[in-house]
């Protein structure tokens, strides 16, 4: 029995690309993905998997240690949904025009159960475009930057980037957290208008805009992992 088996590592999934090299992904719910090189044997994988071994074992362990746990949703009667920080019931209604209704909770429409997830993501997606632009053009203008556009994303981890272009981008997910993380988000990026990496200028600017900029950045860190359905 090889050190893998030992440690009773299992890769959940393998995900092929045209990526020169193979990286490790331990998920929200601690499951290890791997993304590899289309010519890449598994041999090869499984090697790399056991030499970092012990990195994925912390973080598994780091992952199955949160309070709260992240639990995939079900779209049930009564289950709590974050929009801007809180948790809003969902209600299951037979009589609705619209898929999905927000109204100090959300009102999801029976008919469209079986696509309920896309559901969300598009009443999340819209709620980010409007609230981040909104919040982008206040601070640009209190500031003077000038950037180019705003784009809701897909992204995962990446709560927001800047391209060469001056094009502002933000996950979706981001409209789940409180609005000074929102925030500390927006202000981060339109800082990298002028600061392309994070030296001690660029967060100089960040404060100069955001004093309490730390304990947002920490609030993500900490519960970055339960923006997702």
């Amino acid at each position: 029995m090889d050190k893998m088996d030992e440690m009773e590592i299992k890769i959940e999934k393998i995900i092929r690309t045209k990526r020169e090299t193979i990286a490790l992904q331990i998920t929200d719910d601690a499951t290890l993905i791997v993304r590899a090189p289309f010519e890449v044997s598994e041999q090869t994988i499984k090697n790399v998997v056991i030499r970092h071994i012990d990195w994925i074992e912390r973080k598994r362990k780091e992952i199955l240690s949160r309070d709260p746990k992240f639990v995939k949703k079900e779209f049930v009667n009564g289950e709590g949904f974050l929009y801007l920080g809180k948790y809003y019931k969902l209600t299951i209604v037979d009589r609705q025009d619209e898929p999905l209704v927000f109204n100090n909770g959300f009102f999801l429409s029976k008919n469209y159960l079986p696509i309920a997830r896309e559901v969300f993501t598009n009443w999340y997606r819209k709620k980010a475009y409007e609230k981040i632009s909104e919040r982008v053009e206040w601070y640009a203008q209190k500031r003077g930057f000038k950037y180019n556009k705003v784009n809701i994303t897909n992204a995962q981890k990446r709560w927001g980037s800047c391209s060469h272009k001056k094009n502002l981008n933000f996950s979706w997910r981001l409209i789940m957290a409180p609005l000074p993380v929102v925030d500390y988000v927006v202000v981060h990026e339109l800082v990298h208008l002028e600061e392309k990496n994070h030296t001690k200028s660029f967060w100089n600017k960040v404060k100069m805009l955001m004093p309490d900029y730390e304990k947002h950045r920490d609030w993500l860190k900490k519960n970055g992992y339960l923006l997702r359905l």
